[in-house]
């Protein structure tokens, strides 16, 4: 899942490298058993996360919007992300300053989600006719739609981030508020390390390349 991280709240990171200038060895010939743990970790998380409760939650807690629709996983990355780049432009202190046009477009959250044009429209046009996004001319330039979140959409964010907060709450009932500002400051700074990240096209041809495998074999 596409997944956001808050620009706002996070505590204080460090931004300098690590201390030791020791040449790390190279993860293929040299696996490293902590990056295995990470590894299974992440793929572990990921499977939690992913689990349907959350949109359980939010169906049961919101009506299920325009003409009866259920509410998809798809809507709330959607609305996030129209709630994220709408705070990001009305944010007086952001780095550009002053944008000449502080619009919320399909362009935008296809941006902001990582995706193409063509499916971040689709992606917009399922939530507008789910009721949780409005969309008004662009007018600056009229064949761009500037995008909104519903009182529906914002009460879907709420709800939301209502329960991922005690979800995250409960998982971290044992920690210690240094344990947990600990951890939220490694795990944005791992975050913004992925984001950043250039992406590895040829990822899963290596894999199967080096495994002596047919990607388009059965």
């Amino acid at each position: 899942m596409a997944t956001e991280t808050p620009a706002k709240g996070r505590p204080a990171r460090p931004d300098a490298p690590p201390a030791h200038d020791e040449p790390r060895p190279d993860p293929v010939q040299h696996p490293d058993p902590v990056l295995a743990d990470i590894s299974a970790a992440l793929f572990h998380l990921r499977r939690v996360w992913a689990k349907p409760d959350l949109m359980k939650r939010i169906r049961a807690m919101t009506s299920a919007g325009t003409g009866g629709r259920p509410l998809q996983i798809s809507n709330l990355m959607v609305v996030n992300a129209v709630a994220a780049l709408g705070e990001a432009a009305a944010d007086p202190n952001r780095a550009d300053g002053p944008a000449v046009c502080d619009e919320v477009t399909v362009g935008a959250v296809a941006e902001r989600l990582e995706i193409d044009p063509s499916t971040a429209s689709r992606l917009v046009g399922h939530a507008i006719d789910a009721g949780l996004l409005s969309r008004r001319p662009s007018p600056v330039d009229a064949r761009r739609a500037n995008l909104d979140l519903t009182d529906a959409g914002r009460r879907v964010k709420q709800v939301a981030d209502r329960f991922r907060r005690a979800y995250l709450d409960e998982l971290m009932s044992g920690w210690t508020a240094d344990e947990r500002t600990e951890f939220a400051v490694l795990l944005t700074r791992f975050a913004d390390a992925a984001a950043r990240a250039p992406k590895y096209a040829d990822g899963i041809e290596r894999i199967f390349e080096e495994a002596g495998a047919d990607p388009g074999g059965g």
